[in-house]
């Protein structure tokens, strides 16, 4: 958009946008990209969802490094935007050296929690989507084996792996689910080619429906799901248009309605936690006409009680974060 000012990171230095306003809000995104379909971009979203409605402008980093975290942070908050909305549990440490420097500024971080006054910490039950979304891929599978592939091998990414695993035991407890992750570091969220390659793996072992928490690393075990004839299940941002008919459905994580709402509020955000869990909508499946076929009234009947159910309290869905465990699938 003509209006909206953008801060240009080259050879680690940002370059400032001349006239500036000094209270323009900001948006950091993580490792992976902007338009990585998923997580980044629903950021992105949410943030040209604002800047429509208002005609506002805001400030965006992406970062390309572990090394830009405080760099990139810090800057932003001298340029005077407010507020700072930085994605990823990995800047948590980032905002507890940072945040105190800046009082005056919020800050709000995407999936992470920071005990600073002038933080808003907000964290997703990503375990309740993906446990309607493994109720999905029972339903559809015919082999009576799928898959889960995650980018980085991290708590959070395996709260996505064992709700899924969780939600497919409640439909089809002897099913098999086969687990992989792909990589150790922030680089496991942009190697589609890696995500392809398990996939075809996962597919040789039987594997019908897969599902991707695996930011940019998931486009490629979409693309190979469709390649060899299966169905695959996107995440984050609704991902059922990239291969229509054959993307089972989307785990929706509306990160853009954080990012939305942080900057509707300003500088009046209010720190402390919020939850965004199945409930408050914060989580659901994708069901649009890119996957009305492949989703039948009974599929549909069935996971949307579960929905209800986990939403009044009366399923609990394992949270992997409570205990570090999961009964339902090895990783």
């Amino acid at each position: 958009m003509s209006l909206m000012k953008h801060l240009a990171a080259a050879t680690g230095a940002i370059a400032l946008t001349a006239g500036m306003a000094a209270a323009d809000p900001a948006l950091i995104f993580d490792l992976g990209g902007k338009f990585d379909k998923s997580f980044n971009e629903a950021a992105y979203e949410g943030a040209q969802r604002w800047a429509k409605e208002t005609g506002g402008s805001y400030k965006e980093l992406e970062m390309q490094s572990e090394a830009q975290r405080e760099q990139f942070v810090r800057r932003m908050a001298e340029t005077g935007a407010n507020p700072i909305v930085v994605l990823s549990f990995s800047n948590i440490e980032t905002l507890n050296t940072v945040a105190p420097d800046f009082p005056d500024t919020k800050f709000v971080l995407i999936d992470g929690i920071v005990d600073q006054p002038n933080v808003r910490s907000i964290i997703f039950a990503e375990h309740e989507g993906s446990y309607l979304v493994g109720m999905l891929a029972a339903l559809a599978s015919k082999t009576n084996t799928v898959g889960f592939i995650g980018g980085m091998d991290i708590p959070l990414i395996r709260k996505f792996g064992c709700g899924y695993a969780e939600g497919v035991k409640a439909v089809k407890p002897d099913a098999t689910v086969i687990a992989n992750m792909t990589g150790n570091t922030g680089a496991a969220w942009n190697d589609p080619v890696k995500g392809g390659e398990l996939a075809k793996s996962q597919i040789s072992q039987g594997a019908d429906v897969i599902f991707a928490a695996a930011g940019g690393t998931g486009l490629g075990v979409l693309q190979a799901a469709a390649d060899g004839g299966i169905l695959s299940i996107g995440v984050d941002s609704n991902q059922n248009y990239l291969h229509p008919g054959k993307v089972l459905t989307s785990m929706l994580k509306r990160v853009d309605n954080a990012v939305y709402d942080a900057f509707k509020a300003g500088d009046k955000v209010e720190p402390g936690v919020i939850n965004m869990d199945l409930a408050s909508k914060g989580v659901d499946y994708a069901f649009d006409d890119n996957n009305k076929d492949l989703i039948t009234p009974e599929m549909k009947a069935t996971v949307d009680a579960a929905a209800a159910k986990i939403a009044s309290g009366e399923i609990k869905v394992h949270d992997y974060n409570s205990d570090n465990s999961c009964p339902f699938v090895s990783f």
